[in-house]
């Protein structure tokens, strides 16, 4: 008699690795948010048990962690790293790769908020903008505080830019953003708020590249720079 084939017998499991997990967690970070970026659902992304996120993750944080590292990781080095650019040309071009980083994905935003930045690749960004301010004549000690600062302006400004989008969707063209602040802008009763109505229209740019590069460069005029710097 012919053995009939048992029924609901399983498949071979589909072997995991970290990528695989980190890919699944970018995908929901993108799609979705950062609120969507938990075990279980990281786990049901990839077709898994829960549990099996822990094989390769101690914890949510881990996962958080490895996250941030992959989005820091993406930024090519080599595109800043020439000495032969002006210093200044170079932070922009570094800091406002990050910027669109961000914005593209921007839950990515509250992840580097919500813990250190001291992997590997948040190292080698640091390194990548210390060497530049060392190009451009800063002592040390002036370069490591113009670094800070620099990460400060570069995640403070993608914050609030983040902070007026809808989490759960891809931001919206620029242009189309600073349509929509300055929409709100012309109903602040200028009767009560009087400066703020009159500069409306430069504040509803305030999410605009234009508005980025500005601030950037006050940063930068106030660098302690050597007199034969460049």
């Amino acid at each position: 008699m012919e053995k009939t084939p048992g029924r609901g017998r399983p498949g071979r499991r589909r072997t995991l690795d970290e990528q695989d997990i980190l890919d699944a967690a970018m995908r929901l970070l993108t799609t979705r948010g950062a609120d969507a970026v938990s075990v279980r659902g990281i786990a049901a992304e990839v077709g898994v048990a829960p549990n099996a996120v822990y094989t390769y993750f101690p914890d949510k944080a881990a996962v958080l962690r490895g996250l941030v590292e992959q989005i820091l990781g993406e930024v090519d080095h080599g595109d800043f790293a020439d000495p032969d650019l002006p210093w200044r040309e170079r932070i922009h071009a570094l800091v406002a790769d990050i910027r669109t980083r961000l914005l593209a994905r921007h839950g990515a935003i509250e992840l580097l908020l919500s813990g250190p930045m001291d992997g590997p690749n948040a190292l080698a960004l640091g390194e990548t903008l210390l060497a530049i301010l060392a190009d451009a004549g800063l002592g040390d000690d002036d370069a490591a505080r113009a670094q800070y600062l620099l990460i400060v302006h570069v995640l403070g400004s993608v914050a609030l830019e983040a902070a007026e989008l809808d989490r759960h969707a891809p931001a919206p063209p620029e242009a189309q953003r600073i349509a929509a602040r300055r929409t709100a802008l012309r109903a602040v009763p200028a009767g009560l708020y009087p400066r703020t109505a009159a500069a409306g229209e430069v504040m509803a740019g305030f999410v605009s590249t234009e508005q980025f590069a500005w601030g950037l460069d006050r940063v930068l005029d106030g660098l302690p720079l050597r007199r034969d710097a460049g």
